[in-house]
């Protein structure tokens, strides 16, 4: 069953995700929710608080893969770094640039409690380093430069009062 995508100005999207302590059918089904609304709205990621849940969590899919981390952890970043155009499910429709390392080593858990490590770069590397600021309370107009930021607020509220032009 999809799952309400929650947007920007919602309060959750600012907390922080609470370790998941239990491994159980309440988390898979939660893990299936999550992938059929981040599939259903065309996402490369979608984290817990993403869908109002405080647990830390996340799934994701890259070249046809599927990936779920549970507690996960960024062990190690590069030092390389890339300054890409990232979109939001959360903030739809308004990508900003954001730098992050080109490179990644993440920890964490599957659904079943099962230990997990990827290594990822490029494209892979920013969408787990995307769903993991999500659940430290981090968006990307957070992540941003000053003037992209005040570019993105403002066509949100453009949008909130329906100014948006055709």
């Amino acid at each position: 069953m999809a799952l309400d995508v929650r947007t920007f100005g919602d309060p959750v999207l600012k907390s922080r995700a609470s370790p998941v302590k239990n491994f159980d059918d309440s988390l898979e089904k939660l893990v299936e929710g999550m992938f059929e609304t981040m599939h259903e709205h065309e996402g490369a990621g979608l984290a817990g608080n993403q869908v109002g849940r405080l647990q830390r969590v996340f799934v994701a899919s890259f070249e046809e893969e599927d990936y779920v981390f549970v507690n996960p952890v960024i062990e190690e970043s590069s030092e390389e770094k890339e300054t890409l155009a990232e979109g939001c499910l959360s903030i739809p429709n308004v990508p900003v640039d954001i730098e992050r390392p080109a490179k990644v080593r993440v920890t964490g858990f599957d659904v079943s409690g099962a230990p997990v490590e990827v290594e990822a770069e490029g494209h892979l590397a920013r969408i787990f380093q995307h769903e993991i600021d999500h659940l430290d309370g981090v968006l990307i107009l957070d992540r941003t430069d000053r003037e992209s930021r005040k570019a993105a607020m403002r066509e949100l509220r453009e949008r909130l009062v329906g100014q948006t032009p055709a």
